[in-house]
Parts: C-alpha cells; sequence; structure tokens
C-alpha cells in the first residue's frame, strides 16, 4: 500500500513537535521519529484498525498518547489527522470535521 498524509495531518505532526520540543529539547525530533514509524507501519497493518468516528480508522502510536486517523481508498492509506488523545472527545471530534 501508498501511503499520503494530508495537510491537517501534517499540521498536527508539527504541532506535536513544537509541544514536545517545548518540553525537552530534541523530544520533538523522537516523537516525530516514532509517529512516522508508527505511520509507516500503516502499509502493512493499514486496515486492521476498528472504525472510530465518522469511517475513519484510528491507530494508536506506541509511544505517544497519539491516535493517527486515516482511511483506505483503493491501494492508498490517507493519514487524516494525528491526535493526542488526551484532548477531550468533543474536540476530537470537531478536529476530525476538518479532515
Amino acid at each position: 500500500m501508498k501511503l499520503q498524509i494530508l495537510d491537517l495531518a501534517k499540521e498536527d505532526l508539527i504541532g506535536g513537535f513544537h509541544f514536545y520540543e517545548d518540553k525537552e529539547k530534541g523530544l520533538g525530533d523522537f516523537f516525530l521519529t516514532n509517529l512516522f514509524s508508527d505511520i509507516e507501519s500503516l502499509k502493512v497493518f493499514g486496515g486492521i484498525h476498528r472504525n472510530a468516528v465518522r469511517g475513519f480508522r484510528r491507530a494508536l502510536s506506541k509511544r505517544f498518547p497519539v491516535a493517527i486517523y486515516y482511511t483506505i481508498e483503493d491501494d492508498t492509506v490517507w493519514i487524516r489527522s494525528v491526535v493526542d488523545c488526551r484532548r477531550s472527545p468533543s474536540w476530537i471530534r470537531r478536529h476530525l470535521r476538518k479532515a
């Protein structure tokens, strides 16, 4: 399968980078490295995750409290959003409306 990271997901990743980098220098890079690894794994495991919101599937990061929301169309995994799971469910639903 192929991967496509949409603009909203890219913005989410940049926001996560800044959040963790503000906590400790170098942690933002560690965050991105791990998230890209989790996203890359969807080439193999895309489609096994449950449907969560609005038909999006949700994969959880292995190291960070982050959910990767995605859809599959044809032979492509479309990364729609990357959301901190500590956000309120209503905030997540509103955010996913943009995806």
